[in-house]
């Protein structure tokens, strides 16, 4: 008879074959990732699935294109809103949007955009601050699926209430219906603000230096990385930034344990928003 602690055994065996499985097949790397995420994300898949063990749940996506992404939607990180903690905007009104108005052109990264609410937060804020006909916002995520929403600028007419309240939080300055067209039970955001925006694949994990920017938005991602691969990212931002350039982390997070702890300067401590040094 199996004991306790040897199916639990059993099962954290199962999980790291089944995302090296991931990893060995379609490139996806998630053997970095937060165990307690990774775990807590199969169980959820393996107890909707009705298979018998998790190796059933990997000899399944290795033969099922349809399956697979479904797991890699399970496993990647996509709760999001429009100005979502609303006093980080307020602190990019007051403490970055007056560096960024002395560049002659801007360029943003969200990095981990999932479906594009605080990408197209980011537009408005902009827009308000007559700064978006000068920025170049780029927009990625690796789950292609998520980018497409984020690309299409569609959202459940349920939500807006919330995102209104966020907004006016955040110290937006107009009506927050200006920026929207509702019908039946789905509101479309404002074409103009996906002008500036460019939606792309990109791993953070497995790939390079996206562009060199002014800006790095990357909020409440790297909390689901173990420390080496926050490192490996945090050098990945390192090296996309201008001298001078931001770096937004979300509220949890924080590069004072990492390697990259001297490489950059708060600005606004609560906010998780650094700058990185100019180079001596």
């Amino acid at each position: 008879m199996t004991q306790p602690n040897e199916k639990i055994e059993n099962i954290n065996i199962e999980i790291k074959l089944l995302i090296e499985a991931i990893y060995l097949k379609y490139g996806y790397d998630f053997r970095d990732y937060s165990p307690a995420h990774v775990r807590r994300r199969v169980l959820h898949r393996f107890e909707q699935s009705g298979l018998p063990n998790i190796s059933a749940l990997q000899h399944k996506l290795l033969y099922d294109d349809n399956f697979v992404q479904q797991i890699l939607q399970d496993l990647s990180i996509n709760v999001t809103q429009m100005f979502r903690d609303p006093s980080f905007y307020k602190a990019l009104r007051t403490d970055i949007i007056p560096l960024l108005k002395t560049y002659p052109f801007v360029k943003a990264w969200h990095a981990g955009c999932s479906t594009g609410e605080e990408v197209y937060s980011m537009a408005i804020l902009l827009k308000e601050e007559n700064l978006l006909q000068r920025t170049q916002l780029y927009a990625t995520d690796f789950n292609r699926k998520v980018v497409n929403i984020a690309r299409e600028g569609i959202y459940p007419v349920v939500q807006i209430k919330e995102y209104t309240q966020n907004y006016q939080q955040s110290g937006g300055i107009n009506s927050f219906s200006d920026y929207y067209s509702a019908g039946y039970n789905s509101v479309i955001l404002d074409p103009s603000l996906r002008k500036n925006i460019v939606f792309a694949d990109h791993n953070l994990v497995t790939d390079s230096v996206f562009a060199e920017v002014n800006i790095i938005i990357c909020r409440n991602v790297l909390i689901y990385f173990n420390r080496e691969l926050q490192n490996r990212v945090l050098k990945l931002f390192y090296d996309s930034l201008v001298p001078g350039g931001i770096l937004c982390l979300g509220s949890r997070e924080s590069i004072k344990f990492t390697a990259f702890a001297d490489h950059f300067d708060e600005v606004n401590r609560g906010e998780k928003i650094y700058v990185k040094k100019y180079q001596s």
